[in-house]
């Protein structure tokens, strides 16, 4: 699958610091990986059924950051990032609306596309689709079922089409004495997340509620594939993204990231099938999670009618470098609420950081270059970024300090290399 086109990023001088981030599941700041050491990345991507809302954005623009500081901190850098293009969600709203699930899922995936584009996030470089994976779940699912980590639950009738005798396929997290360790919930609290979320903790023949579905065997209406020795099916939520790290970034992720709504199950489970597929305790250095984005006193949702599109903000008229200076304005793992003044304060900075940066003398940058570094690997604190540049520009159109050739240019290109904000 192919992802978007990446911005042009310009050169900086120098590097700038190893970034530190908050690990979720230490629940405290961790140091990334020095510069000569290369750093992965997996970000979980989109169901493609109501892309782009602003809760999206936040996600993709806050790990944007992150690639940017790593490759001005010197790191060779491996994205990777997946699109779940098969899925209940998907294919109910695909029922609802009439429509077919794959034209939806690209349609919905191709505006996602022109949404990242236009907020100028780089692309990972790995842009997998959970379709086109199926073989890696496939043979992930029958090594973990000979191992004795998974195993067969009886099917419903008339599920499983012409070998209805092999069941849907779950993974027995028992083999996993680390299970749990990371979100921090009691066990009446996750069997009621995971309820929440897609899992069916009350199915009959798991061995325990909190097992996840590995492999689910053929449903009439539904789309399956050639599941090998599993029989014809589609795979589960989280072996997926356990799956396309693997493949991609090899047995350990530096960063494993997110919003807030996957720290459980998704994430606890995906890095479960990690341990037990790799045989390690820790396929995950730091766990990283942003805050949810709410509109009209609710998280955004479709179900609620309060999402904010992307897309739509654009075609109203918004610059898309606004939107994205309306993102940074908050830090990544604050939990916020987007209103219309919002924009308005975000356009109205994006103004005039532009009037300032417009002549060719303005006062010294190097100092604004080292604030914006450092703000950023401090736990990507976008919003200092922004109060830094925030200065520098009230300082330049004030005509205050030495101006210096160059300067406005050099605040430029701090500003689109570190912050993503074409000026």
């Amino acid at each position: 699958m192919h992802s978007w086109s990446a911005p042009d990023v310009p050169a900086l001088p120098g590097h700038g610091p190893a970034v530190h981030l908050h690990d979720t599941a230490a629940g405290a700041l961790t140091p990334t990986r020095g510069a000569e050491e290369p750093a992965t990345l997996y970000v979980c991507g989109i169901t493609p059924y109501d892309a782009t809302h602003l809760g999206h954005a936040n996600t993709y623009v806050s790990f944007d950051l992150l690639v940017r500081a790593w490759r001005d901190a010197g790191r060779d850098v491996t994205y990777v990032q997946n699109v779940t293009d098969v899925d209940d969600p998907l294919l109910e709203r695909a029922i609802a609306t009439g429509a077919d699930w794959r034209e939806l899922a690209e349609s919905q995936t191709d505006l996602f596309r022109s949404d990242m584009t236009a907020l100028r996030v780089l692309p990972p470089d790995h842009y997998v689709g959970a379709v086109e994976a199926m073989d890696l779940v496939v043979a992930a699912v029958e090594r973990m079922l000979a191992e004795g980590s998974a195993y067969r639950v009886p099917l419903p009738e008339g599920a499983g089409g012409d070998t209805p005798e092999l069941g849907d396929v779950y993974a027995d997290l028992s083999v996993d004495p680390l299970f749990g360790t990371g979100a921090h919930l009691d066990l009446d609290t996750m069997v009621e997340v995971f309820a929440e979320n897609g899992g069916d903790p009350d199915r009959e023949g798991k061995r325990h509620a909190l097992d996840p579905l590995l492999w689910r065997r053929t449903r009439v209406g539904e789309p399956d594939w050639d599941g090998g020795t599993l029989g014809r099916g589609r795979p589960g939520w989280h072996i997926e993204c356990a799956c396309i790290a693997r493949k991609h970034l090899g047995p350990l992720v530096e960063v494993q990231g997110g919003g807030s709504d996957l720290i459980f199950p998704h994430h606890e489970m995906s890095e479960s099938h990690l341990r037990v597929l790799g045989h390690t305790p820790s396929p995950v250095m730091i766990h990283s999670h942003g805050g949810m984005v709410g509109h009209d006193g609710e998280k955004m949702s479709k179900s609620l009618g309060n999402l904010v599109l992307v897309s739509r903000l654009v075609e109203g008229g918004a610059d898309p470098m606004a939107v994205r200076l309306g993102l940074l304005a908050h830090h990544y793992r604050s939990n916020w609420e987007y209103t219309d003044a919002g924009l308005a304060a975000a356009t109205e900075r994006l103004q005039t950081w532009r009037r300032a940066t417009a002549g060719e003398r303005g006062p010294a940058a190097e100092p604004l270059l080292q604030q914006v570094r450092e703000a950023l690997a401090d736990d990507l604190d976008s919003a200092r970024a922004l109060e830094a540049v925030d200065e520098w520009a009230r300082a330049a159109l004030a005509g205050e300090g030495e101006q210096i050739e160059g300067a406005p240019d050099l605040v430029r290109r701090t500003v689109d290399a570190l912050l993503g904000v074409a000026l």
